[in-house]
């Protein structure tokens, strides 16, 4: 499958990103889960490596790569054992700063882009609200123009990288239809912009999460990103990148897991032999690898099928839904093969069993995964 999709310099990016994780991310990330974030330093050195601008122009500091260069990019970063490491650099490369780039104007990208690829500015991107997750289109922040202004007023919730990005791209009504919502550009430190409160997560813990409350947020009319009232299809062709990104990170948490539960059921003795000469084990565990090879396959293709254009929806909703339930599926049944060891905070794959879980809610839950599928039968 590799040769089919990827290229020499792909493999070259993953030697770089492997080279940084190991010497960057893995032995200090513990600090990150008790101090809830990911240093800003270390997303600054991804920066100055060139990695976080790797779709965009070259104008800005770009590498104006494809799809599957950015596929490879994610499921490399997604080899950490870190969760909410990986998700904080995902959301400000895939999720967030896209807005920017597909959106921006050009005075906005030259103002905003350069520090975003270098990574000097974080960006977030603030959709979810208490009482609308999925259901996109069920908002209630509001933007009101105001002579040369923007005036929004609203609540966002669980939006990554909350407490410590500089640019948040915001989602709020502009009109009263359903789907009338436009996009703007908030920088940290506007006057009634605030972080309602920093919130604790089951996994994921070297991700900051918060609460975004915005009280008469005055921003300059110039902030409006992309079409008036047209926020809302921007935001959908956006989740395409976004759940290729979370099933690249869902898959690179199924090939570690394996990768860690094959050497621990080499060595660890019961009954007179390993596990992994219980038929059993071997079985199960060959089952699983077949179900990620398969899904890997997919994936490349969905990024495959991104770079020659065609409407993907379909399929990289099937991709988000297969992938976030087999990853559950295959790091259960991995920490099961660990025993006692597996459920101790110390160990990787009791951190990927808690930080798995949220990648069959999180971008698009399972269930609105499977009727996006069904509407386009």
């Amino acid at each position: 499958m590799d040769a089919i999709y990827t290229t020499p310099e792909h493999e070259q990016l993953r030697e770089q990103i492997a080279r940084f994780i190991a010497r960057e991310v893995e032995p200090h990330a513990l600090a990150w889960e008790e101090q809830g974030c990911t240093p800003r330093e270390v997303l600054r050195k991804m920066g100055d490596a060139g990695l976080f601008g790797l779709m965009y122009s070259g104008e800005y500091g770009g590498a104006e790569a494809d799809a599957l260069t950015n596929l490879v990019f994610a499921e490399a970063l997604s080899q950490s054992t870190f969760g909410g490491f990986i998700i904080t650099v995902l959301v400000h490369t895939d999720m967030a700063s896209p807005h920017l780039h597909h959106a921006g104007t050009a005075e906005q990208k030259s103002k905003y882009l350069p520090e975003v690829i270098a990574g000097r500015k974080i960006t977030a991107v603030g959709i979810t609200e208490p009482g609308a997750g999925s259901d996109v289109a069920g908002i209630k922040t509001t933007a009101k123009r105001d002579g040369e202004s923007w005036v929004l007023n609203g609540t966002k919730m669980f939006i990554t990288n909350g407490v410590h990005a500089d640019l948040y791209f915001v989602a709020a009504k502009t009109t009263t239809a359903r789907h009338g919502m436009s996009m703007f550009i908030v920088e940290k430190g506007t006057p009634g912009f605030t972080v309602g409160r920093s919130l604790k997560k089951s996994g994921w813990l070297s991700s900051d999460t918060a609460e975004l409350v915005f009280d008469n947020v005055r921003i300059p009319a110039a902030n409006l990103l992309g079409e008036e009232n047209k926020g809302f299809y921007s935001v959908m062709k956006n989740f395409q990148t976004e759940r290729i990104a979370l099933a690249a990170m869902a898959v690179g948490h199924c090939t570690q897991a394996i990768r860690m539960t094959l050497d621990h059921v080499r060595q660890r003795q019961a009954f007179g032999s390993t596990l992994f000469d219980k038929q059993t084990i071997r079985q199960r565990i060959a089952m699983l690898d077949a179900k990620v090879q398969a899904a890997r396959s997919f994936m490349y293709h969905c990024a495959w099928r991104v770079t020659q254009q065609h409407d993907v929806v379909q399929q990289v909703s099937m991709l988000k839904a297969l992938t976030g339930e087999l990853v559950n599926e295959v790091v259960q049944t991995c920490q099961q093969f660990h025993g006692g060891m597996g459920y101790m905070r110390e160990t990787a794959i009791e951190r990927l069993w808690r930080d798995a879980r949220v990648l069959a809610i999180g971008g698009g839950a399972t269930e609105v995964m499977l009727d996006e599928v069904a509407k386009r039968y």
